[in-house]
């Protein structure tokens, strides 16, 4: 294979997003939904892979629309910072051409803002593309050969963004698969995961806190009406990996008005003389965190597989929406970030109980299926 030829037949696409904002290298396909409890059944009884299937998506109720909304007033500003600080660090580790590469899709939303502000306040304007990334499948190769087969394009620029770490899993994943692509096609990838906030200790970011993520309680109608990633006998070889177009959302969509509104708040700090760092976090405090918690929860609960650990308000979030939920542990119920978790819980029926000395906000457990 030839590197720096395109695959062929590949088209792109920008979601809902303004076409300068992004291009989504993923395939738009027509997929059946698979319920919830009938995804978790294939998926722990090994006759699918969870990147196979989706459950339904629905928008959302609007009681937790008007949680969302409070959410969003409390936590764009710290998400504001978080972006600023995050695109110094990369302008400050790519001093000459930058191309962002965001995993689809929590990452995207963070890429269209740090492709806005990294041309706005450093000077920079990158490329940005949003990508697929599945654990134990890895990254979508095809759409990495396009990213560099584009002209003046230097393997050297590319960065790697999600929103968050959760247990480290996918920064993992993307160590693993840049290493195999360095050695199909002899092209060396800086591996390194760019996040908001990095809960695990590993990535690259300027915060290793639990904090609250607006976009990480919505789902496609704030990600550019997209799916998450799906790999199955709808992407051939030559293909980019697949997701749905959720065009029906669109009355309801709110993703470029998420990175308007986030664009606004970055001005407006900068106006009051917020100076962005450059610096990230030291991720060995956030990696014996993480590995003491896990430790802590496979005790407790008698957990074997930690895919069934979901820590973090992002992951503890996107257990609920599309999950089945074992419980919920929260640290403090009476914390704002943790109110869209109550709410969903509430409504699916899910249990919730509270540990005061969780070092997160909150953790997500998933539930074995013991017949599956």
């Amino acid at each position: 294979m030839t590197l720096l030829n395109q695959p062929s037949g590949i088209e792109t696409f920008s979601g809902s997003y303004r076409p300068q904002d992004v291009r989504f290298l993923l395939k738009p396909i027509d997929l059946a939904p698979v319920e919830v409890a009938e995804k978790e059944r294939l998926i722990q009884s090994g006759q699918h892979h969870y990147s196979e299937m989706l459950s339904p998506e629905s928008l959302p109720s609007p009681r937790y629309l008007a949680v969302f909304q409070q959410a969003f007033a409390m936590g764009r500003r710290r998400m504001a910072q978080g972006i600023l600080d995050l695109a110094a660090i990369i302008a400050a580790r790519r001093p000459h051409g930058i191309t962002l590469v965001s995993l689809a899709r929590a990452g995207t939303p963070v890429g269209v803002l740090l492709k806005h502000v990294l041309t706005e306040v450093f000077g920079r304007d990158p490329a940005h593309y949003s990508i697929s990334i599945i654990r134990d499948r890895g990254i979508d190769t095809n759409a990495l050969r396009f990213i560099l087969s584009q002209a003046g394009q230097d393997p050297a620029g590319l960065v790697f963004v999600d929103g968050w770490t959760g247990k480290g899993v996918i920064a993992r994943e993307l160590r693993q698969a840049l290493d195999n692509f360095r050695q199909n096609h002899g092209v060396s990838l800086d591996a390194s995961l760019f996040a908001l906030t990095d809960l695990a200790g590993a990535g690259v970011a300027p915060s290793d806190e639990d904090y609250l993520i607006p976009s990480s309680i919505l789902n496609a109608t704030i990600s550019g009406l997209v799916s998450r990633s799906v790999l199955n006998d709808q992407t051939g070889p030559n293909d980019f990996h697949g997701c749905v177009y959720y065009e029906e959302f669109a009355p309801a969509d709110r993703s470029v008005w998420f990175v308007e509104v986030l664009l606004r708040e970055v001005r407006a700090l900068l106006a009051e003389g917020y100076a962005p760092c450059p610096l990230p976090v030291d991720p060995a405090p956030a990696q014996r965190r993480s590995a003491d918690l896990l430790t802590s929860i496979r005790d407790t609960f008698g957990i074997d597989n930690p895919n069934f650990i979901k820590p973090g308000i992002g992951e503890a979030t996107r257990v609920l929406l599309r999950r089945l939920p074992e419980r919920v542990i929260i640290c403090d119920t009476e914390a704002p970030e943790v109110a869209h978790l109550l709410q969903l819980a509430h409504e699916k029926g899910v249990q919730w109980q509270v540990d005061s000395d969780l070092p997160y906000h909150a953790v997500s457990l998933i539930q074995g299926l013991s017949d599956a």
